[in-house]
């Protein structure tokens, strides 16, 4: 029998491709293991708790100076309620998610379930949008900022003061290159890059308190102008709750938290249908980050807005974006400054390390499935690539400005963390849990009025928001529009009944019917079968299979097939099918049969009625139309060989 001759890969493109998934030979995708097989072996918690953390953590390196910017004398106030919305709001939100959603996929997946055909796609898109928007901007903000605190550190300003940009650049660049070598190597350097960042912040926690406490009036300066200001207590935690929004970016973190949950190692022999063990030490991953990062967060307010002139956090003064640095360089010398400096860049710069996980994790679960994307987008090194490309054409828009970023981060941080509110108070109203609901619900008003007023104070991340998220759709139609005639099946099942009815005519010709199933009655049958006879001028010994595609979810690109074999009124043998495309799945058929029996099929249709374009839009949106010459095309993609190739006939 003959076969297609494919030449070998080469190396450059096998190392690309390495751990692709056949699609449509019978290898499951990365990340749909059945529920007997085992979870992967993953990393402890807190080591994967460290490669999310160089995103969160990571925020210290210029939160602080967006508090002083935003609420001055009251940052410290203001920080506290972001620290009670985070641990009283954002972790149980995010705790809950881990326990829906346990694969990685995150809020965006709990939500999906809620939608379904083309309206479900485009919903998922537009959230894809928003994280797209999170985690790229991550990586780009937090290059630009790494460049910033090696741009004006004392030893290095007047060498590089207008290199800022070519640093960002080849900080994104270096974090790529972590990610074509491999993911273990990341998660490594991220442990170190953490655990030194959180002694020596420590450290600069514990000096700048010192220097509070020893300079006694420092504490009753602030008090007293604090008083001045706004009166009293209620005053203030009420202008801290409308300045809440502008310290947003402090709950960066949480949504790669949950994304990079395949990551974390589960019990011994738990399987991927239920990872109890993954999801109870992801909740230890997320608790035990949040209270680290608020810890820090309350405690490097205080001190930052106590012992930092108020003008040195504006544009242009030395504590802009880097309150922290400026302290240790300050109190404890330019030495230890350097050091700390060098932590700080180092680990901003990785920080776009748990954002690139979040994104290697999370698109290629989608947009493949949905034929919105190549083949090869499951592959790692890939997709690093595109994002680093991305990433690059980002970091020359904003012109490596952190603050010009703050608005498009700001924005999908909060779009996402709303979105994942809102899930999580369906899935508790759907599991009748009513004081859960009420929680949740109280949380997703909060959010979502703090989304909204970040929106109308800072509309640019917004409209950087939606450029990615047209980008998507657009990229997304027309990759699907590109891939549309591809076989889009990943395994053909056929049950007892069908393979009787396959063995039966591999002995002779094999002859199949399609049939749009009608009222299913005898004489359709019938006259189905005097038809097809009387168009191709084929004899009454001619013996035929009918076939019946019913279209499920037209939306859904890939899937497996389950053939299921009937006879109806005693005579007529019928194949069954389900699938989001009728032409896809009879193509998927036909070879499965040829390749079973070693026979080539012939399959048989009737025109059908309408313009060509009209039916090609029916098939490309909802899996009908023009079947025929669809099939025929799809079986010509499929199989190159003309002589190997099932027979297509239409009268």
């Amino acid at each position: 029998m003959a076969t297609t001759e494919h030449p070998p890969p080469s190396r450059l493109r096998a190392w690309m491709l390495e751990g692709l998934s056949d699609m449509g030979k019978g290898h499951a995708p990365k990340g749909t293991q059945t529920a007997e097989e085992p979870a992967q072996e993953g990393q402890p918690w807190y080591r994967v708790m460290c490669l999310t953390g160089v995103d969160y953590f990571s925020t210290l390196g210029y939160q602080p100076g967006i508090a002083a910017l935003a609420a001055g004398l009251l940052s410290p106030i203001a920080t506290i309620v972001l620290v009670v919305v985070t641990l009283a709001g954002a972790l149980p939100v995010y705790r809950r998610v881990a326990e829906e959603s346990p694969h990685g996929q995150g809020s965006i997946a709990m939500l999906e379930r809620l939608l379904t055909f083309w309206k479900g796609k485009l919903f998922v898109l537009t959230l894809l949008g928003f994280a797209a928007t999170d985690f790229l901007i991550t990586i780009t903000l937090s290059a630009a900022d790494a460049s910033t605190h090696l741009v004006e550190n004392p030893h290095l300003e007047s060498a590089l003061h207008d290199k800022q940009m070519l640093i960002t650049l080849v900080l994104v660049a270096l974090l790529g290159a972590v990610f074509l070598k491999g993911f273990l190597e990341a998660i490594g350097v991220a442990v170190a890059l953490v655990g030194l960042y959180l002694a020596l912040n420590a450290v600069v926690v514990v000096s700048g308190l010192y220097h509070v406490i020893t300079a006694g009036h420092v504490v009753t300066d602030w008090t007293s102008a604090l008083t001045a200001e706004h009166g009293n207590i209620f005053v203030m935690i009420g202008v801290a709750l409308i300045v809440f929004p502008k310290l947003a970016l402090g709950l960066s973190g949480f949504e790669t938290g949950v994304a990079v949950m395949p990551h974390v190692k589960g019990d011994i022999g738990e399987t991927e249908e239920n990872p109890e063990g993954r999801i109870r030490d992801t909740k230890k991953l997320l608790t035990t980050a949040a209270v680290i990062m608020s810890c820090f967060l309350i405690t490097t307010s205080f001190i930052t807005t106590l012992l930092i002139p108020e003008k040195e956090f504006e544009s242009g003064g030395q504590a802009n974006g880097r309150a922290l640095a400026y302290l240790a360089h300050e109190y404890l010398g330019n030495a230890f400054g350097t050091v700390y400096d060098v932590s700080t860049i180092a680990i901003l710069w990785f920080a776009g390390a748990s954002a690139m996980a979040g994104l290697l994790n999370l698109m290629p679960r989608y947009l493949p499935r949905y034929g919105m994307a190549p083949h090869w987008a499951r592959a790692v090194r890939p997709m690093v690539i595109v994002f680093t490309l991305v990433a690059f054409l980002v970091t020359w828009i904003f012109d490596a400005d952190v603050d010009a970023q703050g608005g498009a981060y700001a924005t999908g941080v909060l779009v996402l963390i709303s979105s994942a509110a809102i899930a999580v108070t369906i899935a508790a109203r759907k599991a009748g849990q009513r004081n859960w609901f009420i929680g949740f619900a109280v949380i997703s008003v909060v959010f979502l009025y703090t989304t909204v007023v970040n929106v109308v104070e800072r509309p640019d991340g917004v409209k950087i928001g939606a450029c990615f998220i047209a980008g998507i759709i657009l990229i997304s139609l027309l990759s699907r529009l590109l891939r549309a005639f591809e076989l889009r099946v990943t395994g053909v099942t056929l049950d007892v009944m069908a393979e009787r009815f396959i063995r039966d005519m591999a002995s002779r010709k094999i002859r199949f019917i399609a049939n749009e199933p009608d009222s299913r009655d005898k004489a359709e049958y019938r006259d189905k079968i005097e038809q097809i006879r009387t168009d191709n001028d084929l004899s009454e010994q001619e013996d035929f299979v009918f076939v019946e595609v019913t279209v499920t979810d037209p939306s859904e690109f890939e899937a497996g097939l389950i053939v299921r074999g009937q006879v109806m009124h005693d005579r007529y043998r019928v194949l069954t099918l389900e699938s989001s495309s009728i032409p896809n799945a009879l193509a998927a058929l036909l070879l499965n049969v040829r390749d079973t029996t070693g026979c080539i099929p012939h399959i048989y249709f009737e025109w059908t009625e309408g313009t060509p374009f009209a039916n090609f839009l029916r098939f490309f949106l909802f899996g009908q139309g023009e079947v025929a010459p669809v099939t025929r095309e799809v079986l010509r993609e499929a199989e190159p060989d003309r002589d190997r190739r099932p027979r297509v006939h239409t009268g």
